[in-house]
């Protein structure tokens, strides 16, 4: 029984030998503090203006054809900086 857990631990051993050791992001704490803190309720609010702005000038974006890019604008840029960019990465802000 000795053996079989002396071989083990010693196969365990070497196949963690040459494993990569994992880094943690190279984003600084205060960073996403600010970004939950500040960023993300401000693009939620800059969302939800969106959306009631884009309602609001939706005939004349429908007149002029811009639906598409209006709602890209008003409402999908600030839902995305909002709900899908990672913590503390202000890259994809524009």
């Amino acid at each position: 029984m000795k053996t079989k857990l002396l071989t083990v631990v010693c196969v365990t051993v070497i196949g963690l030998c040459s494993v990569n050791a994992g880094h943690a992001s190279e984003v600084e704490p205060g960073a996403v503090v600010a970004d939950v803190a500040i960023v993300r309720p401000g693009c939620f609010v800059a969302t939800v203006v969106g959306s009631a702005v884009f309602i609001a000038a939706l005939p004349i974006a429908v007149i002029s054809r811009s639906v598409k890019d209006t709602a890209d604008t008003l409402v999908v840029q600030p839902a995305k900086a909002t709900f899908t960019r990672p913590l503390g990465d202000f890259s994809t802000l524009d």
